[in-house]
């Protein structure tokens, strides 16, 4: 069994551990409501039995089902902000864009991969936008679209490019991914303990009310620690780099978290849908690795690759 598999395996096995204490939760203490936890719990199997099967996947079949999540986030977003009638060509060519993002990544074109959105798409759209006429909340539209395909797009399928980058094989890459993810969800998840255990000083009180100075501190240095060990094992980062690693994922995380908080609060709804049982939206589940994958991936292609 090689590395990948092997890693795979240990994750199920925490999900089965996690289930378990799930239904011992639910019979020990049956006059709570384990609802939503048992959701979650439900819910996490989905995403990391998809998720495992892409990563094992060809690279063609992988990059396809990132550009599919990237396509399901971005349409989840323009769910939540107001669009026009004349905005549908404009629309229309976005949509196109993420496709032809996905193929940039398949051939590891990194340099028009990373003006192709961030310029060409971010130029071409106020002008197909123009053409239409209509000039009423012209800005706030352009910009709305332009930050959405910005981070649900161009942010998270570096990602994706993460499969592509190395040049001994696909299992390097499918393993920086899986330590990407890996970590980021470990930062949230210790980021909410330490903040339920010790947290008393809120970072973002108007933003977040929940993030706190300890759980953010804590979360960092869990994820730092966790990254200096897995770092050598799984990729070809040292302990230092690794422990560096973890702080960067760690911070980045928490302003990914609040970011899409504030988004949230903006357009006055709790979760940006309802897709994922438990967890809300694709966006709620992707709001951390909106922010760590792009600083992470060119943090690795500088020093690495």
């Amino acid at each position: 069994m090689m590395l990948l598999e092997k890693s795979l395996a240990i994750v199920f096995a925490l999900l089965l551990v996690a289930s378990m204490v799930n239904v011992l939760l639910t019979r020990i203490f049956p006059q709570k409501n384990w609802r939503e936890l048992t959701l979650r719990i439900r819910t996490w199997w989905l995403i990391v039995v998809v998720f495992s099967v892409a990563l094992l996947s060809p690279t063609w079949l992988a990059l396809t089902f990132f550009a599919l999540v990237s396509f399901m986030a971005f349409k989840e977003f323009l769910t939540l902000t107001p669009s026009r009638q004349s905005d549908r060509m404009p629309l229309l060519w976005m949509f196109i864009a993420i496709p032809v993002n996905y193929w940039l990544i398949g051939i590891n074109w990194y340099g028009m991969f990373v003006v192709f959105i961030p310029v060409f798409v971010f130029l071409f759209l106020p002008v197909r936008m123009v053409i239409t006429g209509d000039t009423q909340g012209f800005l706030r539209i352009a910009s709305q679209l332009h930050w959405g395909l910005m981070t649900t797009v161009f942010a998270l399928s570096h990602v994706a490019f993460l499969l592509v980058l190395p040049a001994d094989g696909k299992q390097t890459g499918a393993l920086l991914v899986l330590f990407l993810v890996g970590l980021t969800e470990i930062n949230d998840i210790t980021q909410y303990l330490w903040g339920k255990s010790l947290g008393r000083i809120r970072v973002t009180p108007k933003v977040s009310p929940n993030k706190t100075l300890a759980g953010l501190v804590g979360g960092v240095v869990t994820t730092a620690l966790v990254a200096m060990l897995l770092g050598p094992l799984l990729t070809p980062l040292s302990w230092s780099m690794g422990l560096l690693t973890g702080v960067i994922i760690g911070i980045t995380g928490f302003c990914g978290d609040v970011v899409m908080s504030a988004v949230k609060r903006d357009i006055g709804v709790k979760d940006t849908g309802t897709l994922l049982p438990g967890h809300g939206g694709i966006l709620d589940r992707l709001d951390s690795l909106i922010f760590t994958a792009p600083v992470f991936f060119h943090f690795i292609r500088y020093f690495y690759y």
